[in-house]
């Protein structure tokens, strides 16, 4: 085997080797690549109780509940769907009603959420932007055009 034969063995055996281990990783990275879950997503993908996902969307109107201990009952919804979620523990300061949450935790086995942390958006033209382009394409996500800031309805 010549010289320039053996360099092109090398390269193509280097080659081979880094596909096989790129594969590998997104294989075992497909389902916790996502940023988050929508309501919607988590009811179509029939998620396993116990299995840590991170729920985002909108905090439904109305739905926030406070208890004792600092333990908060609230509804996550996309507008098609809707979770409960449960969180004890103090909440960012933008966190109300109406506005966009990202919430980390497990689901229960009765279809609720269990949040050990919660994400607020932090200004009121803010949404993350996977929470924006959940809603819209649920259709319930606008932007104003004068100002830029995001509306929904």
């Amino acid at each position: 085997m010549t010289r320039k034969q053996r360099r092109l063995v090398l390269i193509g055996s280097s080659l081979a080797v880094l596909g096989v281990a790129v594969a590998l990783v997104l294989v075992t990275l497909k389902d916790s690549i996502v940023f988050f879950n929508s309501p919607t997503d988590i009811a179509e993908k029939h998620i396993a109780p116990g299995t840590r996902i991170r729920l985002g969307g909108l905090v439904k109107e109305g739905s926030v509940v406070r208890g004792d201990n600092l333990q908060i009952r609230f509804d996550v919804t996309d507008g098609k769907s809707t979770i409960q979620v449960a969180y004890q523990g103090l909440l960012p300061d933008l966190f109300r009603e109406g506005q966009g949450v990202v919430t980390e935790g497990v689901l229960d086995g009765h279809g609720a959420f269990k949040a050990d942390s919660v994400l607020a958006k932090h200004d009121e033209k803010y949404m993350p932007k996977e929470v924006a382009d959940a809603l819209k394409k649920q259709g319930h996500w606008k932007v104003d055009q004068a100002t830029g800031a995001a509306q929904t309805p």
